[in-house]
């Protein structure tokens, strides 16, 4: 049964990995220019135009960089509350397997209780990262 869950959560882990290097690379577009001799400011970043705008030729979309963030924040701790729930389980499971073994009835009470710290903390982190986000948004967004 360790085998299987250290397989399991090992491939949780390598599956997003293996996922980013099979994608594709993306080429942003370069600005080409009719003076090739002029170095400005806006020519590296992309132009003043409209058409050379740096968002529209490197397509980053036009999401808020805390929004990003708060959206990772969220997807990590899920992530961390479903392996604690998984953790929660196989304790159970291991209670229940366990047939009057003493030994291995403590040791699932060992691993459900903690799981159950796990889920406290990441609920703790949740709601921490709630706030400070929110704390940023509103000291950083002009009303």
């Amino acid at each position: 049964m360790k085998k299987i869950l250290v397989q399991f959560l090992s491939l949780l882990f390598i599956m997003p990995v293996v996922s980013l290097a099979l994608a594709g690379p993306v080429a942003a577009d370069e600005a080409t220019n009719s003076n090739s001799n002029d170095t400005s400011a806006s020519d590296y970043w992309g132009g003043t135009d409209v058409e050379q705008n740096i968002q529209s030729n490197i397509k980053l979309g036009e999401r808020d960089p805390r929004e990003i963030a708060a959206q990772v924040v969220n997807i990590l701790l899920g992530f961390l509350g479903i392996v604690a729930v998984v953790i929660i389980l196989a304790g159970g499971f291991k209670w229940m397997t366990a047939g009057g073994n003493q030994d291995k009835v403590d040791e699932a009470k060992k691993l459900m209780s903690a799981g159950i710290i796990g889920i406290v903390i990441v609920l703790a982190a949740f709601g921490i990262a709630r706030f400070v986000i929110n704390a940023l948004v509103s000291a950083t967004t002009t009303l």
